[in-house]
């Protein structure tokens, strides 16, 4: 059957358009637009197509849609090459033919209903109804080749499995892994194939040492262990966690800092446990409630909460619900594709972001994806988490008496950052406005289900007098935080209450001390020398706030007396629903001890321990937050309390976590300078010939400012190199400037470029996109520069627009005064250009240029490059012509290379 709609396929090289007999033929925008406007079209990625046409929001049939109907929790790189390796079909061989080729793809999904071997067909009737009542552009074609079932399908949550109550896991064992052991456990993994690595078996007997058995309270086996690229660290770890977790009969959290090393660390585990049943028991991926489907909120989106094209979405989530491995909607089998198909009707509304979840009282408390993972993780051996989520976890069993024991931190450069952000309080608007949904529950026109404390603890309400008046005073007391409307109540200089008053005057001291270069930008001054009204607004509202704190703790204290009684009604359900409300409790006001301290504080001496400031949040000239924030001159402090001195062993670990500096200065990023005793420390050098693989190159003819001349330079580069470029930037706004003047260029030269904040596709699916595609380029900011693992020919050369110098932030600045000033600079520059440098060489036959456009870029900064490689200070046509030659070259550099290029340390540059 002749499909009988027409394919629009848009790049920034052109536009073509696929007719139903077969013809192709190049078109303008805007014959593309009137054609799309006219008629169903089928495309690729609608909003990407929209993009690429100038057009706000395109209307057609995406074939992403019906691929995330077909085949839900698969993935598919979001291209025609892509899609084109997911459907077994021919990929197109140029842009031209790739709207012949969607009509093909539509084809072949189409038919894949009809096959008796369709893996997915449980539940797509049923969902073809719900979506054809919806108007989904693809629910005729799809409704005419499913046939009926001859019995009803099951409802997804009647289908989704339930997890089961387990006992407790018993204390592990204490035992201690023989080096021969390990290294025999590490060969297992590694395979009789692979070449052997003494750096990597060195690691693994180094590492097996942090699960021997405690000696003494609070001095945990801790080893801080730099392993450069290529060593293999990740199976060097894995290989005595799973030994000890198998001997000893525990648990092993391995943290990272990225979502993509979460990924790939557990395609890893597969080593360890090949059979996929066996591994779903004993790895575990475990992450913030946040990340999750709430099935409450889909229940609620699929019978009428979300409308139009949220609609959809919500169908097509319950379809993948039903085939997902976890549930895990960012980063986990959804594809991260599919919710950016419909700006801004997004997923965020199906997972709970709110900490509104009624535990037990929720009817699908038993099959919930978030209590599945969490139990899982009791009796899993390996347990894969990131740094906020472990040490959150870790503050919370500290005080329950049972904390995290064994912990490896992979990326541990980044430690010091994530306890930065977990450590630190912030009064914000929006931080305010959640505390008061938590408490009292969606208010005004609201047509989301109520979930205040009230209707979460009604049966709590009805048999405990005391409690219900605890529950009433809350609520009346959290009626003075911010409410809905209240930052247009901050413009229009209307606030209400104490809370709004105190942001009025934060807003106000803010604006007036902002330079005028701020404009467009978010803006910040330090809480020092504040103004009378700002320090006689903070006493009412820490009133406001101390006022909520007494009816909470009351309530937990009724709410515990409640589990004491045990009446009749408190099942196991009910039970666990109100552990689930104290929990709640504790965590809301511990919050509220943090704001109330903070306020406090203002007008005050200054604490040295603390660093204070006020902020207004903006994006492009808008506001969306005003807050005071607070967080540790040194995070690491409380790091080392709550997280590393509980614990029993721990590996801090990372191919930069020393840089350039010595052991001292990752003691002091760590939290290990803060312990009792001294750690560890282990170094294994990368493999890799970094001066026979790559080279260095600053541009010195480059004028700062010029956005021309550097969109000029990034356009030459990209087509010197073919494409395969990653391109940094320190500010959004220059990656937007150049991207948009030289996009069509390269396009029509057959170099596809991406962009952060550009394209409406995730991080997660750009890197993708540039991973598969060899001609392919990607700008982007500090998210690639430490988060990207793209080896082969995809990535052979990386620009940065200048030096990344940290931003002159109030935090920063105390923390810069407090780390030795200019020295302090210095190092957190070298961190970041080893790990940009970092994202070039992924293994032993890459190869490529890392340039540097800033001619003021000082020579004292080099050695956070590796040793030997080769780094040249040239012209920009100097440049061009180097990566056009390394590009060209089939090997590495020649001895000959590597030996007559001298280290340019002659005039050494200002700092900029």
């Amino acid at each position: 059957m002749t499909l009988p709609w027409p394919a629009i396929h848009a790049t920034h090289g052109g536009i073509w358009i696929a007719t139903p007999d077969g013809a192709t033929r190049s078109v303008g925008r805007g014959e593309a637009i009137a054609l799309a406007a006219e008629m169903p079209a089928v495309l690729l990625n609608a909003p990407v197509t929209a993009t690429r046409l100038g057009y706000g929001e395109l209307m057609g049939l995406d074939l992403l849609e019906l691929f995330a109907f077909v085949h839900p929790a698969r993935f598919a790189v979001p291209t025609p090459a892509g899609l084109a390796r997911a459907l077994g079909l021919e990929a197109p061989a140029n842009d031209a033919e790739a709207a012949g080729f969607l009509l093909r793809a539509a084809q072949a999904l189409l038919d894949r209903l009809g096959t008796k071997d369709w893996a997915e067909r449980e539940g797509a009737w049923t969902a073809a109804q719900a979506l054809f009542r919806l108007r989904w552009p693809w629910s005729a074609a799809v409704t005419e080749r499913i046939d009926r079932p001859e019995r009803a399908e099951r409802w997804l949550f009647a289908k989704l499995p339930e997890w089961e109550e387990a006992a407790p896991r018993p204390q592990p064992r204490p035992v201690v892994l023989g080096d021969a052991e390990t290294e025999a456990t590490l060969a297992h993994l590694v395979g009789e194939r692979a070449e052997p690595r003494d750096g990597q078996r060195a690691y693994a007997v180094a590492a097996a040492r942090v699960f021997d058995p405690r000696m003494g309270e609070g001095r945990p086996n801790m080893l801080l262990a730099e392993a450069g690229t290529g060593i293999g660290k990740t199976l060097g770890y894995l290989a005595p966690a799973s030994l000890w977790a198998a001997e000893a009969g525990g648990t092993v959290w391995v943290s990272t800092y990225t979502k993509a090393l979460q990924r790939q660390l557990d395609r890893e585990t597969a080593r360890i446990f090949p059979v996929p049943a066996t591994r779903a028991r004993r790895v575990v991926v475990r992450k913030g409630r946040e990340n999750y489907l709430c099935l409450l909120n889909l229940e609620d989106a699929l019978q009428g909460g979300f409308q139009g094209r949220a609609a959809i979405l919500a169908q097509l989530v319950a379809r993948w619900a039903a085939y997902s491995r976890d549930g895990d909607m960012v980063g986990g089998d959804l594809p991260g594709w599919l919710p950016t198909l419909f700006r801004r009707a997004g997923s965020t509304a199906l997972t709970d972001r709110r900490g509104e979840c009624v535990y037990a009282g929720c009817p699908h408390y038993r099959k919930c994806f978030i209590e599945r993972s969490a139990r899982a993780a009791e009796g899993a051996d390996i347990v894969i988490a990131n740094h906020a989520l472990v040490m959150i976890l870790s503050a919370r069993r500290r005080e329950e008496g049972a904390p995290l024991a064994r912990m490896v931190f992979d990326e541990g450069h980044h430690l010091f950052d994530a306890a930065d952000s977990t450590f630190g309080a912030a009064l914000t608007g929006q931080e305010a406005i959640e505390l008061r949904r938590w408490i009292i529950g969606p208010e005004g026109k609201s047509r989301g289900r109520r979930r205040g404390l009230a209707a979460r603890l009604s049966d709590v309400a009805s048999y405990d007098e005391e409690g219900a008046l605890a529950i009433d005073a809350a609520v009346g007391a959290a009626s003075a935080l911010p409410a809905d409307s209240w930052l247009g109540r901050m413009a229009e200089g209307a606030p209400m209450g104490a809370i709004e008053k105190l942001l009025a005057a934060v807003r106000d001291t803010v604006y007036a001390r902002a330079a005028a270069a701020d404009a467009g930008y978010g803006l910040e001054t330090e809480a020092a020398n504040l103004d009378p009204a700002l320090i006689e607004a903070a006493a009412p509202a820490a009133q406001a706030l101390e006022g909520l704190v007494r009816p909470l703790a009351r309530l937990r204290q009724r709410l515990e007396a409640v589990m004491e009684d045990g009446p009749d009604w408190l099942d196991g359900p009910a039970r666990a629903r109100i552990e689930g409300a104290i929990a709640g409790l504790s965590n809301r006001n511990q919050l509220l001890a943090a704001w109330v301290a903070l306020l406090a504080r203002l007008g005050g001496p200054v604490d040295p321990d603390y660093v204070d400031w006020l902020a207004v949040d903006r994006i492009d000239g808008r506001e969306f937050d005003i807050g005071l924030h607070r967080h540790w001159l040194d995070p690491t402090r409380p790091l080392a309390e709550t997280v590393l001195k509980p614990a029993h062993g721990v590996l801090i670990t990372s191919a930069t976590l020393r840089g350039s500096e010595d052991w001292a200065a990752a003691e002091a990023r760590t939290g290990a300078v803060h312990l009792d005793q001294s750690v560890r420390r282990f170094e294994a050098a990368s493999p890799f010939d970094y001066a026979a693989r790559a080279e260095v190159l600053i541009v010195t003819d480059l004028k700062r400012g010029d956005l021309a001349a550097l969109g000029q330079a990034y356009a030459r580069l990209i087509a010197a190199a073919g494409g395969g470029t990653l391109g940094l930037f320190t500010a959004i706004q220059r990656l937007k400037a150049v991207h948009a003047r030289i996009a069509d260029r390269l396009a029509r030269d057959g170099l596809p470029l991406y962009a952060q904040h550009v394209d409406p596709i995730d991080t997660g699916t750009l890197v993708d996109i540039f991973r598969d595609e060899a001609r392919a380029s990607l700008l982007g900011t500090d998210a690639l520069r430490d988060g990207v693992d793209v080896p082969g020919e995809s990535l052979r050369l990386v620009v940065m627009e200048g030096v990344p110098w940290p931003r002159p932030t109030v935090l920063h600045s105390a923390r810069r005064a407090a780390g030795g000033g200019s020295a302090y600079d210095d190092r957190v520059v070298r961190a970041r250009l080893a790990q940009a440098f970092g994202r070039l060489i992924r293994r032993a036959d890459d190869r490529g240029a890392f340039v540097l456009l800033s001619a003021a870029t000082p020579s004292r900064l080099l050695d956070a490059f590796p040793p030997g490689v080769i780094v040249r200070r040239l012209t920009l046509d100097e440049a061009v012509a180097r990566v056009a030659e390394i590009a060209s070259a089939g090997d590495a550099f020649s001895p000959q290379q590597v030996s007559g290029i001298r280290l340019a340390q002659d005039g050494d540059a200002e700092t900029e």
